[in-house]
């Protein structure tokens, strides 16, 4: 239980106290009202934080890839660049999203990285 005296009746959670309570609310198998809970907030603020962390722009995003990486599809390499002059290889997810990598990536690696972004 916390008690709040003075002016100020509400709590300040750092940038980084927000981003481990919404991995946590919404990481596999998680319930987000009990992440709430033990937070002592409401699982609107969870949401909430959620929308405001996605909408910020990053320079990277947090790819974690797990289980057997064989299983994963081949990465696709086409047989022309359109005149680039370093190879690569580009995945089109949507009619807006491209990955392009590095034509001198391993197959497993792109095959992970590929198969991470179709899950998302």
């Amino acid at each position: 239980m916390e008690i709040f005296s003075g002016v100020e009746r509400r709590r300040r959670w750092s940038a980084e106290e927000k981003r481990r309570l919404v991995a946590a609310a919404f990481s596999p198998g998680a319930v987000v009202s009990e992440v709430a809970r033990r937070a002592d907030i409401h699982p609107n603020q969870l949401y909430r934080w959620r929308q405001d962390l996605c909408a910020v722009p990053t320079r990277f995003a947090e790819i974690v890839v797990s289980g057997d990486l064989s299983a994963s599809p081949a990465p696709v390499v086409a047989d022309d660049l359109g005149g680039e002059t370093s190879a690569s290889i580009e995945v089109v997810l949507t009619d807006w999203a491209k990955c392009r990598l590095p034509a001198s990536i391993s197959p497993d690696v792109a095959a992970a990285v590929i198969g991470a972004l179709v899950r998302r």
